[in-house]
């Protein structure tokens, strides 16, 4: 198997369909969408409790605007409403405050999701929002923490989501 490096990081990565539609948006999100490299995190590790158990996952990409982590990025192959649930639980509980956008693509398409409604807002790749469309959104959002009891409900749904992709311990 060969490696991909990352347009963003410049880390290699394992190259493979999903690597290739993550740079894919990547780039989309600098040379098109107005974004800087610092904007964007790739690859973002967290850690999820549950009782008493930690578990670790990832998430494709976060970007962010005017200091706060405004959209979260699902990058995959095949259907997009199949991970629409997935990529809103994550947003859901990523941060200390619900991230206002979740965004699924297969790199031909997207859907943008608004994370408080679940609600589908966008279809397209045209529809991601740029960093000016940001920057101007967060003005008028206000940026909620979840409630502690669906908290706890939107953990179990990613986990059960990030299971099926990853049944047993991976990394």
């Amino acid at each position: 198997m060969s490696d991909i490096r990352d347009f963003i990081t410049g880390r290699m990565f394992l190259d493979s369909d999903d690597e290739r539609i993550r740079q894919k948006i990547e780039r989309l999100l600098v040379q098109e969408k107005g974004y800087s490299k610092k904007d964007i995190e790739v690859d973002t590790e967290f850690e999820i409790v549950v009782g008493k158990e930690i578990h670790k996952s990832k998430v494709d990409l976060v970007v962010s605007a005017g200091e706060k982590r405004f959209m979260i990025i699902k990058c995959a192959r095949g259907s997009l409403v199949s991970r629409e649930r997935e990529v809103i639980s994550c947003a859901r509980i990523l941060d200390f405050y619900q991230i206002p956008f979740a965004v699924v693509t297969n790199g031909e398409d997207a859907e943008v999701l608004d994370t408080i409604s679940g609600e589908v807002i966008g279809n397209g790749l045209d529809t991601i929002p740029s960093k000016a469309n940001a920057l101007e959104a967060i003005k008028q959002i206000e940026f909620k923490k979840l409630l502690e009891e669906k908290t706890e409900k939107e953990k179990r749904i990613f986990l059960a989501f990030d299971t099926i992709k990853c049944p047993s311990k991976c990394d």
